[in-house]
């Protein structure tokens, strides 16, 4: 059987030569030179991106698995091929760790390392619960840098990974009992910083030169995360303080980013939301997009069944 990992090579055209992509991307260099020195992202940023959050997802899985025994994933209901399954998931990450270095690499880039986590579960449920949660940020991640890449390989090569990155967010809904593991028809983009903020609170440290240099927005913490549905009040502990932020910003799959009033530290959860929802405040409420300009706050994740 043909592996996951060789399959993505042949898609990245021959990385292990170098041949396809090992050449496109030094064709590239000048381009990636001039995006630099704009301040925006080059294609080998959202590559080391990438990486740090798939070291973050590989570690997440190997830690878990050491922490808690197989007898802790029956006790929740979950069956022995649906635990070898999870167990497969976590090897995937850890492909998708070594095949991303190996693209920086052909491009004469230093991969990241891992850094040092604390995912602070206590329990296999925990484990379950974050895991549904950091597959939809995975998601989210790939889809908000997709329009950020030049690079045609490496948008393939991103876009061969995006779709397991769904496909184990699927599989963690419907072995968690989800009544609907596919929410909606979208799924929704996160930009580079909003991930980061999700991803920083599970990061300790990081090794030199393997700091990306981004800035985490400040946190937002909801008081009633649990039971929340469209049209329910949302009330944050940090509503009525977050600087001058007048909305909640609710960015989901199929709808972008929907706004509500802020007021008194609660806003209204806005019609036709489900799955995993990103809550940001914001200063701003215009179109539907999230501009980080108008960024005071977040995001929190709440999740929302579906309609």
């Amino acid at each position: 059987m043909v592996s996951f990992k060789s399959t993505l090579l042949t898609t990245m055209v021959g990385v292990a030569s170098f041949a396809g992509l090992g050449d496109a991307i030094p064709h590239r260099l000048p381009t990636f030179s001039k995006r630099q020195a704009t301040g925006a992202l080059t294609d080998t940023d959202i590559l080391q991106f990438a990486l740090t959050l798939e070291h973050l997802e590989a570690a997440f899985y190997k830690q878990g698995f050491e922490k808690f025994p197989e007898a802790d994933f029956t006790a929740l209901g979950l069956s022995a091929p649906q635990i070898i399954a999870l167990k497969k998931v976590g090897e995937t990450e850890a492909t998708h760790v070594t095949v991303i270095s190996d693209v920086l690499k052909a491009a004469n880039a230093n991969p990241v390392q891992p850094c040092e986590y604390n995912f602070a579960f206590t329990t296999a449920a925990d484990m379950v619960a974050t895991a549904k949660i950091l597959e939809a940020v995975g998601v989210s991640a790939y889809l908000g840098a997709a329009p950020l890449v030049t690079s045609k390989d490496v948008l393939a090569a991103a876009a061969s990974i995006v779709t397991v990155e769904a496909r184990h967010q699927t599989f963690i809904r419907a072995a968690s009992g989800d009544d609907f593991p596919v929410p909606q028809a979208f799924d929704a983009a996160l930009g580079p910083k909003s991930v980061f903020t999700l991803a920083s609170q599970f990061i300790k440290s990081c090794p030199a030169g393997s700091d990306l240099g981004f800035t985490a927005f400040p946190s937002l913490v909801i008081l009633n995360a649990n039971n929340i549905k469209p049209g329910s009040p949302l009330n944050l502990a940090n509503g009525s303080t977050a600087g001058d932020s007048k909305f909640c910003a609710f960015t989901a799959g199929g709808v972008g980013t929907v706004f509500a009033d802020l007021n008194n530290g609660n806003c209204i959860v806005p019609a036709n939301l489900a799955g995993e929802v990103y809550v940001h405040l914001t200063t701003s409420n215009q179109g539907n997009t999230l501009d980080d300009a108008s960024v005071v706050a977040g995001p929190a994740i709440i999740s929302l069944a579906a309609n």
